[in-house]
């Protein structure tokens, strides 16, 4: 489950934190405690990332569909 503050964070501070969680556990030298929370952490800063992108990915798709029928309309007067 993703926290209040997770789902505040931006796209980019969201990925800027994930790349430094998979630095952090591609490195090595955690413990397996460590490792296992770095693990998480990343799982849900993935969660807020891709929900960026699926609305960001929503909105270009009702903008072109809106721009279509715009352009339908306009060929149909």
């Amino acid at each position: 489950m993703t926290s209040k503050v997770d789902e505040a964070l931006g796209y980019e501070q969201a990925r800027d934190e994930l790349i430094d969680v998979v630095r952090r556990l591609e490195a090595g030298g955690t413990t397996l405690e460590e490792s296992l929370a770095l693990w998480e952490r990343g799982e849900e800063l993935a969660k807020v990332c891709r929900r960026w992108l699926e609305g960001a990915r929503a909105r270009l798709d009702a903008a072109l569909a809106e721009e279509e029928s715009a352009g339908e309309e306009a060929d149909s007067e």
